[in-house]
């Protein structure tokens, strides 16, 4: 136990704050995210030859090779919602694959199926958000905009809503001006999940802190061992029980 805590703590005070606890976690979620990369590699990776085609992922993802023309929109709304999806999921694919060959190495598969893990996937992640959310274009996204059309005029907002907004205020907005530039939105979609990381960790020290002071010191770990090592959001538990040495 003391040396995770050790571990997470940088500054060497014997207190916790939630940016270090935030750090800590998007350590674990790079740690999963790697695992789960390299394990996946390998059933997507048909012919064994270290790289992963277009071909190869579309036929064990989808249980087939599905193709669709590019700029033909189709007529039924199921195959259509599916077409973009899937033009969506060859962009990703293409924007993964930086080496200059055909096909994706283990890093790029990395970048392809966590790319909120890894740097050189921002531009795609702050494309794809903007495409969803940024209705006028203006490259912000306000809280109207993040929301979005969920309720009928002159109904209460529900508590997904109430909650949304407190993630948009608190955790997103820093500089409170109601919407959401490059740096803000980055903290929301990439890299490596700062958002939910920071969400977290929040919520670890809310449950944690007993005096008040914002950081979580040894004596409350040691008097909150079962919040600590229990996270259900991240699964924290069981990289925390890991070795020192392992991690």
């Amino acid at each position: 136990m003391m040396q995770i805590v050790k571990k997470i703590d940088t500054n060497g005070d014997n207190l916790l704050s939630a940016e270090e606890i935030t750090l800590w976690i998007q350590h674990v979620y790079r740690k999963y995210a790697l695992e789960d990369a390299e394990e996946r590699f390998t059933e997507f990776d048909i012919n064994k030859d270290g790289v992963v085609t277009w071909e190869e992922y579309s036929s064990v993802a989808h249980d087939q090779l599905i193709t669709f023309d590019d700029d033909t929109i189709l007529g039924d709304p199921e195959q259509e919602s599916l077409r973009q999806l899937l033009l969506k999921e060859k962009r990703r694919f293409d924007f993964a694959d930086v080496d200059g060959t055909p096909g994706l190495n283990v890093t790029e598969f990395l970048a392809f199926t966590h790319p909120s893990e890894v740097d050189y996937m921002v531009d795609f992640a702050i494309e794809d958000v903007l495409n969803e959310y940024d209705t006028d274009k203006d490259g912000f996204v306000t809280l109207s905009e993040y929301i979005g059309n969920v309720r009928n005029e002159g109904e209460s907002p529900s508590q997904w809503e109430i909650e949304e907004t407190v993630r948009f205020k608190e955790l997103y907005d820093q500089d409170e001006d109601g919407r959401l530039d490059r740096d803000e939105q980055l903290r929301w979609v990439a890299p490596n999940s700062y958002g939910s990381a920071r969400e977290e960790a929040l919520h670890l020290t809310k449950e944690m802190d007993q005096d008040g002071d914002g950081q979580i010191s040894v004596s409350e770990v040691l008097k909150n061992q079962e919040t600590f090592m229990n996270s259900e959001v991240t699964d924290y538990g069981r990289h925390l029980q890991l070795s020192h040495d392992e991690l």
